[in-house]
Order: C-alpha cells, then sequence, then structure tokens
C-alpha cells in the first residue's frame, strides 16, 4: 500500500538539496531532511510525499460544518485529512494531527478512487479537503479532486491559503468551494500567531475567485491577538474593494486551545461588533461561528432583510432560497445552490 509519492512543485539544489516550491516556506531540505510540515521529505536527493492515500481523518459531514453556508445547504460532505501542516498556529484546534507527521499516527488506506466511492455512498454531494491542511496532502488532493470532478461530485477546500501560486492554478479548475482562513490583517501578526505571512493568502484569495470557486471567508477572533477592530475594518475595506463583498465572512469564536490555554473566549460583544463594522465596510453576508442561537448564524437577504437560510449550529433550520434567489422578495442571493 503506497503512502509514499515523488512530491510536485520542488527544484534540485547542489549537494543533493532540494527547494520546495509548494508554498511560501519555499523550504530547503537536506537529504534525510523533512519540511516542517511533517509532509515532505528529501530523500537522496528527491522530494517525496509521505502523505498521500493515508489519511487521519475520516467523517461525514455537514457542509455547514466547513464552514460554508452558501455551498449546498443541509448536504453532507465526505472530509478526510491527512497528518501534517505548513502552518503552526498557536491556536490550532487539530494540533494532535496538525502537529504530527503521517508517519507517526495510525491511518485507514484510502486511494483518491475509493474516496471518491466512499463519497458516493454515503450520499455525499461533495468531498472536503479539511482539518489540517490540504496544502499539506496537495498530491492526494489533487489526485482526488480530479476523480471527484469526474464522477460529479463536488470538491471543497478548507485551507488558510498558504500555498503559492503555481500549485494552486493547477489546483483550482477541480475545486468548486473554498473556505480560506484569513488569520488577521497584518503580517506581524500572521509571523507572530501563525508562522505565516499575509500577502501570500490574500493571493490566494484573487487566484480563486478569478477561477469561479465559491469561496467563504473564516476570521478567528482572538482576544488579544486579532480583535483589534480598525484591522478589522481594514480585512473588510480589502475584501469589498477586491470584488469579496457577496462572499460570507465568518466571524469565529475563539475557545481556549493548544497553546493559547489562557486567553479567554472572544466576548460575543466583540463579534458583534465586527458584525457592524463588515456591514458599514460594505460585506454582504457577515457570520458569527461558535455562538449557538445568534442572529447572524443565519443568512438574511440583503434587499427585504428575511431570513433565507436558518441556521442553528450546523444544523438547516429552513432554506427559502428558489434557483438562487429569495422566496419572498427574488433578490438574487449568491452561492451554489444546485
Amino acid at each position: 500500500m503506497t503512502t509514499k509519492v515523488v512530491a510536485k512543485y520542488w527544484e534540485i539544489l547542489s549537494n543533493d538539496r532540494v527547494r520546495c516550491r509548494l508554498c511560501p516556506n519555499n523550504c530547503v531540505l537536506r537529504p534525510g531532511q523533512m519540511g516542517p510540515c511533517r509532509t515532505r521529505i528529501n530523500q537522496d536527493g528527491v522530494l517525496y510525499s509521505v502523505a498521500y492515500a493515508n489519511p487521519v481523518a475520516v467523517h461525514v459531514d455537514p457542509i455547514e460544518k466547513k464552514p460554508l453556508a452558501h455551498f449546498l445547504p443541509g448536504s453532507l460532505a465526505f472530509s478526510i485529512s491527512t497528518a501534517g501542516c505548513n502552518l503552526a498556529c498557536k491556536n490550532c484546534q487539530n494540533w494532535e494531527i496538525s502537529q504530527a507527521s503521517p508517519l507517526e499516527l495510525p491511518y485507514e488506506y484510502l486511494p483518491p478512487e475509493k474516496v471518491a466511492q466512499q463519497a458516493i455512498d454515503n450520499g455525499c454531494k461533495s468531498i472536503a479537503y479539511t482539518y489540517t491542511d490540504p496544502t499539506a496532502f496537495y498530491e492526494y488532493t489533487l489526485d482526488t479532486a480530479k476523480i471527484a470532478k469526474a464522477r460529479g461530485i463536488k470538491n471543497v477546500i478548507v485551507s488558510a491559503g498558504y500555498i503559492n501560486p503555481e500549485p494552486l492554478e493547477e489546483l483550482a479548475p477541480y475545486l468548486d468551494g473554498a473556505n480560506i482562513d484569513l488569520k488577521s490583517f497584518d503580517d506581524r501578526i500572521y509571523r507572530r500567531l501563525n508562522s505565516g505571512r499575509l500577502q501570500p493568502v490574500l493571493d490566494t484569495l484573487k487566484i480563486l475567485k478569478k477561477h469561479g470557486v465559491w469561496l467563504e471567508i473564516t476570521n478567528l477572533i482572538i482576544p488579544g491577538y486579532t480583535d483589534d477592530m480598525d484591522m478589522i475594518r481594514q480585512m473588510c475595506r480589502w475584501l469589498v474593494n477586491n470584488g469579496f463583498a457577496e462572499n460570507p465572512l465568518h466571524f469565529s469564536r475563539f475557545y481556549p486551545s493548544y497553546r493559547l490555554p489562557d486567553v479567554p473566549p472572544t466576548p460575543v460583544s466583540t463579534l458583534e461588533k465586527a458584525i457592524e463594522i463588515a456591514l458599514e465596510e460594505g460585506i454582504q453576508y457577515p457570520l458569527i461561528g461558535n455562538v449557538l442561537g445568534h442572529k447572524y448564524e443565519s443568512t438574511y437577504c440583503t434587499k427585504c432583510g428575511k431570513k433565507v437560510i436558518g441556521r442553528s449550529g450546523f444544523n438547516v433550520t429552513e432554506i427559502n432560497i428558489t434557483d438562487g434567489k429569495c422566496n419572498f422578495c427574488g433578490h438574487p442571493i449568491p452561492g451554489v445552490w444546485k
């Protein structure tokens, strides 16, 4: 059973060193060295991925869990993830698998063809590459997405968007939806909190939009880190100015986790202030995540103000959209509905 394949996107350097070109880390690896993503290793001057067909998490989830609000609401997503991640977020909720290598954890052998078949067998309309970041298991994601697309299954990624343009351009034609984690709008915070940078994520949003991938954006508001309202306003303004006004923006509530155990949960009032700012700046569909029963769990028509998708947690309570239009006033609601 193969769990190692020659990686895509790398170059040979001197003395059998290689440079990985998959993500903005652009790691240079000596023979025998594994990248910080824990999924790519230099063996005798060849870069391999050890994250192929070996998922450590396989679940059937509501699409709302991704979260995707305007993408086949009420449907199921066949969700897979290998171990490993190309970021190191201090707040990671899945750190047990994201900060481990596929070589270290038990896994299920599940090649791309079987992923697609299991999605069909479980009544799933989409496959979600999620939990850790699909950039870390890029080759597995790409091959699975190609097969799924050919079999009429939609593909969605849940990602930090920390990937170089060339591999993203290859993957994007096979994607139907994405939730991109825009972790902050400050490069210093990205480096401090996530071990990454902001600009590559903004580039990812533009590339996915260019390819017509349905996009939703999540911004986790962490007290003391990403709860600056001026920064949130700048983020919303950038999104509107770059054509994302109609893409749902999920403000998600933080709960203590991983390396931030002493940071308190986000006050609901902070999330509500972010919603207020988003609306002021022209975001059409701001949402609140991780606050059960809040008004802004649901989607409202921007013309008549009535509830067009009701939600309670990951459960859809009502859908008042027909052929992409509000049932009450006929106003178009952007999303993927079929």
